[in-house]
């Protein structure tokens, strides 16, 4: 083959990727729109029977206990103690779920990134 003819190497950027750093960009401002949505966004849970019901948002804030007055019971302060942890940790595992979820799905196709794609795993 003469000198200066021929296919053109081309170099790219470490690991292959020449746009890794948009691709990232992209990601982090994906990721602060799916958290304020999160935020925004509610799980309900209930114990006892609807006795006690729990509103988190996606960010894990509680938003609001409601207790049934029926329920509440002087003698027995602890039984309805039981009820608000329970309706509280079922509505955080929503609330971890639905995060996951969202999550994952902007970090799933990231599996060539060093294991980034696991990053929904940080949440729950």
């Amino acid at each position: 083959m003469a000198k200066g003819k021929g296919r053109r190497i081309q170099a790219s950027r470490p690991g292959g990727r020449p746009d890794i750093r948009q691709q990232i960009q992209r990601l982090q401002e994906q990721m602060i729109r799916t958290q304020e949505t999160l935020g925004e966004q509610t799980v309900t849970a209930t114990a006892g029977g609807g006795v006690v019901t729990v509103v988190m948002t996606g960010q894990q804030r509680v938003q609001a206990i409601t207790i049934d007055p029926e329920v509440v019971n002087p003698d027995d302060v602890e039984m309805l103690q039981d009820l608000i942890v329970a309706a509280v940790n079922e509505a955080l595992e929503r609330s971890q779920a639905m995060a996951a979820e969202q999550i994952g799905a902007l970090t799933g196709g990231l599996g060539g990134l060093g294991g980034l794609g696991d990053l929904g795993g940080l949440l729950g």
